[in-house]
């Protein structure tokens, strides 16, 4: 699985799918409000725009499997006495899930901020009711390090965040 699975930069070809595929309920029921629903084609310019342009404490990875875009992994580096953190997320199309996608493309983005950044820490934020998330962030040797409890609102439903930990080596 791990040699079908690629981590590539986002361009502008990929606009029509990244719409077509972000463009689901069901993905956006288990992000955070800034991922649009529904997803445009707007919204899809907007993202690849927003990628291509330089950030130190942002990288964004398009997931490609068997050569075709299937989603999108990012690191979001924290600051000041937390910068040695970096927050990870990550989301598939529909179509992908059940694959052991997310989990490959999880293993490589980890391997990769570990051996090319100063990141020590790796976290990611699951809503209680993402089961599947869970499972992949086990499968990619991350941790259960708290519960938040009552933490986030997602569509009015307050929810506990299930808080995932990999550390570096």
């Amino acid at each position: 699985m791990q040699e079908q699975v690629e981590l590539r930069q986002f361009h502008r070809n990929m606009v029509d799918r990244l719409a077509l595929l972000a463009d689901n309920p069901k993905i956006a029921a288990h992000v955070r409000d800034n991922f649009p629903s529904p997803y445009s084609l707007a919204d899809a310019h907007y993202w690849i725009d927003l990628c291509s342009k330089v950030n130190a404490n942002a990288i964004q990875r398009a997931i490609f499997y068997q050569d075709q875009f299937v989603g999108g992994i990012g690191v979001l580096r924290q600051e000041d006495i937390y910068r040695n953190n970096a927050e990870i997320g990550y989301w598939l199309g529909e179509p992908y899930w059940g694959k052991n996608i997310a989990t490959a493309a999880l293993i490589q983005m980890t391997d990769w901020i570990f051996q090319n950044t100063s990141v020590t820490r790796l976290f990611a934020g699951v809503f209680e009711t993402n089961s599947a998330s869970k499972r992949v962030l086990e499968k990619a040797g991350y941790k259960l390090e708290a519960i938040h409890h009552k933490a986030i609102i997602k569509n009015g439903v307050v929810l506990d965040e299930h808080l995932f930990v990999r550390l570096a080596l």
